[in-house]
């Protein structure tokens, strides 16, 4: 059986050999055990991790158990499955792996990188008949959108979703949307501009990236969100963005926006839990939602990391609430962090704030640098850790046998309006 590096870092918490300890005991139970079995309604749940204590709702996609041969197969069995079926299904399969992957799942990808950057490499590849996204629910559905008629894209593991996406729904927007109609009318006071745009972060629904692309909006990455809300706020007196509200408030912080221009939109409070005219004097209102990998970050990590290593650089996602993000030396998205690294020269001492997997994967892959992670605790994505080698090796064998497993199919209306927010966005410099 291998191990991998996240068994080896539980295993070490466990025997108190490792200064982490692990954020729930449930992360050493097969990542089948939340899944529903034949005949039995299982209730929505992300599972052990960083998301663990976030409430999936009930639309959450649920996965059948698999097949028990898969659950009781040695990992050797397993690796030599996946191999055998990639070389038998040769172009005609793509495996994109997400960074915050495990390693024995990274280890089979063929591509390699973030959300997005997957999905337009998989749409680069039009001779593959099948994309098998090791990530989350709305990365799959990129997939779909933006790849071509023929492709089919494939989530091992149903259950992989994103509390963060889940936090912002399409009818909670639509009445946020109706009342901010009611408030602002549909007449701009500025000629020519739109009293309220809305910006999805790509973790979101298609449905989400649709309603944008519907009412003018557009979609963001971590990597050109300053860039996307100058775009925007040349189109509309201000922004609605949804579902992450600290990659919101540090990208406004950055453009020169103040907290008291920017309010927080919760759902579940009438007009969103603010005043008239706190709205009013809002250039832009962030939705209640958040990373609970990045938000678990926090400055008295970065103090303790500064104080044990003294000239350590500290890098973290923008994901992180703001006050972490303005205690660190940079901020960045995923693929910002891997570049600092790499770029690092050796010797270098970097603590990052972002997902383990990663982390750990950086440390293995730069042995001159001391690299750590600021949180202490390991705890991995929750809905990235439902992703294990026995799902990857069911679909993959299921190809084989002509059957197509956990397909994920956009609605074409939807998938129509999604590409034209998208579109927008990669049409920005």
């Amino acid at each position: 059986m291998t191990t991998t590096i996240l068994d080896k870092l539980i295993a070490r918490a466990e025997t108190g050999l490792s200064e982490g300890a692990i954020c729930s005991d449930d992360l050493k139970q097969p990542t089948w055990s939340l899944d529903a079995e034949d005949g039995q309604k299982a209730l929505p749940a992300y599972g052990a991790g960083a998301s663990q204590w976030d409430k999936a709702p009930a639309a959450t996609p649920l996965q059948r158990q698999i097949p028990a041969r898969y659950r009781q197969m040695e990992r050797t069995e397993l690796d030599r499955r996946i191999r055998s079926a990639k070389e038998a299904l040769g172009e005609r399969l793509v495996i994109l792996g997400h960074h915050y992957q495990r390693d024995e799942i990274i280890q089979y990808a063929d591509l390699r990188g973030d959300s997005f950057k997957l999905s337009q490499q998989a749409a680069s590849r039009p001779n593959a008949e099948y994309i098998v996204f090791c990530g989350v629910h709305f990365m799959a559905e990129s997939a779909d959108i933006l790849s071509g008629s023929t492709q089919q894209v494939i989530l091992p593991n149903l259950a992989a979703g994103c509390s963060m996406a889940d936090m912002a729904n399409l009818d909670d927007v639509l009445d946020c949307w109706d009342t901010l109609g009611r408030i602002f009318g549909t007449n701009s006071a500025d000629a020519g501009k739109q009293p309220v745009l809305p910006v999805t972060y790509m973790n979101s629904a298609a449905n989400l990236k649709a309603f944008c692309g519907e009412q003018n909006g557009i979609v963001c990455t971590s990597s050109n969100a300053e860039a996307v809300l100058k775009w925007a706020f040349e189109r509309g007196e201000r922004v609605l963005f949804f579902p992450d509200q600290h990659l919101g408030r540090n990208t406004g912080v950055k453009l020169g926006i103040s907290e008291a221009e920017m309010v927080i939109w919760d759902p579940t409070k009438p007009l969103g839990g603010n005043t008239l005219a706190q709205l009013q004097r809002a250039k832009i209102i962030l939705w209640r939602g958040w990373c609970s990998v990045h938000q678990r970050f926090n400055v008295a990590q970065i103090e303790k990391a500064r104080k044990d290593y003294p000239g350590v650089r500290v890098v973290v996602h923008p994901e992180c609430p703001l006050e972490v993000v303005q205690a660190a030396d940079e901020a960045g998205s995923t693929e910002y962090i891997i570049q600092a690294v790499e770029a690092a020269p050796a010797g270098t001492i970097l603590a990052i704030g972002t997902e383990v997997n990663l982390v750990r994967r950086l440390q293995a892959e730069h042995p001159d640098k001391k690299i750590f992670c600021l949180d202490p605790v390991i705890c991995p994505c929750s809905t990235m850790y439902r992703i294990h080698p026995a799902y990857l090796a069911w679909v993959l064998e299921g190809l084989l046998e002509g059957q197509v497993l956990n397909q994920v199919k956009v609605d074409p209306k939807v998938s129509h309006f999604a590409r034209i927010a998208l579109s927008r966005m990669l049409a920005i410099k």
